[in-house]
């Protein structure tokens, strides 16, 4: 078998570096008495699980650059395994709860939505763990099937996942199986996925509505939606735009996985590097447009300079 390449372990430290410091970041603004938005505990969350799928991909690499091709452990294989799917899943979930809350915010008062408008953020926390036990329900099916290729080496017959195996050995009941995992696995997605471009066609239409009555109207303040929130509209709209950007590459990934049989160790290194991709990048976006967190930043590089030069003198 050949080595793991070293560029998914550089993204994998790149992203889990962002999403530490932007949710560090949100605690510091937290405890300094900022207001933060309705949104930022799903984006908390959703930070915590993109540290998941990069944490359960990081971990094998490392384990390869210092000449580890295997995880001994079937316990380690398995938890890894089961973290990555569900940190996925509930990043996903984040996404698609964050887009249509957003959605349902930004309507007008005159919309059928407007009674969302107040109930909706006491639903939030609810939401949001509702998710991750899903997504623990959904994805206990992992753990059963898969093993670690260390105890299995020797058995060329089962489907390679990179340095985890299946543990079925018959060919119709690996098919069954992998069959029932499927659409399992596909229906949240695929309604999720749904979800999201649903919502984002309508924070589309909603900005393009709004963009139309500031035009007519000379005071903007009198619109009915406030800069700030345009602007954590747009954020959240090219969060979701991302996602389903490098959504739709990684299944194409995951169908050709599950075509051929054994997958070449060419396409499970691309199918980890882009399944890394937007756990890496998404940080970085959501600190481009977050004011606050950039004033944050700026704070702490002047504290550092000036550190630094009381030292020197």
């Amino acid at each position: 078998m050949q080595p793991m390449p070293v560029v998914p372990l550089q993204t994998a430290v790149v992203g889990i570096l962002g999403n530490f410091s932007l949710l560090c970041s949100y605690i510091v603004l937290h405890f300094m008495g900022y207001r933060l938005r309705s949104t930022d505990l799903i984006l908390k969350h959703q930070i915590v699980a993109n540290s998941l799928v990069l944490l359960s991909k990081g971990v094998p690499h490392t384990m390869a650059v210092f000449g580890w091709k295997y995880i001994r452990s079937d316990v380690g294989c398995k938890l890894l395994f089961f973290l990555h799917r569900v940190g996925r899943g509930v990043s996903i979930s984040s996404i698609c709860l964050l887009s249509v809350f957003q959605v349902i915010m930004i309507s007008p008062w005159n919309s059928r939505w407007a009674v969302l408008k107040v109930t909706a953020p006491k639903y939030n926390v609810r939401s949001i763990f509702l998710c991750w036990i899903l997504q623990m329900l959904v994805n206990v099916i992992f753990p059963i099937y898969i093993n670690s290729k260390w105890s299995d080496r020797n058995n060329t017959s089962n489907k390679d996942f990179g340095y985890c195996s299946t543990i079925l050995t018959d060919q119709r009941s690996r098919k069954t199986i992998g069959a029932f995992c499927a659409a399992l696995l596909l229906l949240p997605d695929i309604l999720c996925l749904g979800l999201t471009l649903w919502a984002g066609g309508s924070m589309v239409l909603i900005l393009y509505r709004h963009k139309q009555q500031v035009q007519h109207i000379r005071r903007t303040d009198a619109s009915s939606m406030s800069s700030p929130e345009s602007r954590a509209t747009k954020s959240i709209l090219l969060l979701g735009s991302t996602f389903v950007y490098f959504y739709i590459l990684s299944s194409i990934c995951q169908v050709l996985l599950a075509l051929f049989d054994p997958p070449s160790r060419f396409l499970l290194d691309i199918t980890i590097i882009i399944a890394a991709c937007f756990p890496t990048v998404s940080p970085f976006l959501l600190i481009s447009h977050n004011s606050s967190v950039q004033r944050l930043y700026f704070a702490w590089i002047r504290n550092a300079r000036s550190s630094t030069i009381m030292r020197k003198v």
